[in-house]
């Protein structure tokens, strides 16, 4: 297909409602920017827009996010932003990011990897640039998606509960491969703790270290 390169969309929701499944281990929902839960949320934000920007197979990312505090965090760490202007959910976020790119080869990345290496993502996109015009990599369950590859083609997310099987049949092929960091996405507590022990961001590292988000 002819890829070198790709364009990375990651969507941001605003902090009052993302994450909603991690509040008890956090103490409560987002509310201001400097609760533990909102830390929480872009801590996992920041490493995940952080390990995709040191992709070599990334020219950019761009995030689509209407939360203020979001769009200060990814932007200091060199990625663009683009208003949810849909504002219909994430799918929806997710092909207006697309669109906004303006590129041939666009990535859905979730929000929420913290243990993602570059070179993970970037075996990944190497990976799917050879493979089909559609491709996807499951959650560690394997019942979710974590990455959607759109080359040439409308990327068609259809991200959700049971969307692998939903991304499979649409016709984009699943990806297979030693990425630990890829398929670990974080919805609780033991999400995090998983993560934790494969390796998470400086982000995310810093704020389990100051204690109290991992009770044994």
């Amino acid at each position: 297909m002819g890829v070198s390169s790709w364009s990375v969309v990651v969507p941001a929701k605003r902090l009052a409602v993302a994450k909603t499944r991690l509040t008890p281990l956090t103490g409560g929902p987002a509310g201001p920017p400097g609760t533990a839960h909102a830390r929480l949320v872009l801590a996992l934000l920041a490493d995940t827009v952080a390990a995709a920007l040191a992709s070599t197979a990334v020219s950019d990312v761009l995030v689509v996010t209407d939360d203020p505090d979001a769009a200060a965090v990814v932007t200091s760490l060199g990625a663009r932003t683009v208003p949810d202007e849909p504002d219909r959910g994430l799918n929806p976020a997710l092909a207006h990011g697309a669109r906004a790119t303006g590129a041939v080869a666009v990535a859905a990345l979730s929000s929420d990897l913290p243990a993602l290496r570059p070179e993970e993502l970037t075996a990944a996109l190497t990976t799917a640039a050879t493979t089909a015009p559609r491709c996807f990599v499951p959650d560690a369950q394997g019942t979710g998606t974590t990455l959607l590859t759109a080359a040439g083609v409308e990327l068609a997310p259809a991200f959700g509960a049971g969307s692998a099987a939903r991304h499979r049949d649409g016709g984009a092929v699943r990806l297979t491969g030693a990425w630990p960091g890829l398929a670990r996405d974080v919805d609780t507590a033991g999400d995090l703790r998983a993560a934790v022990a494969l390796g998470v961001g400086r982000h995310t590292a810093a704020l389990v270290a100051a204690g109290g988000l991992l009770p044994c």
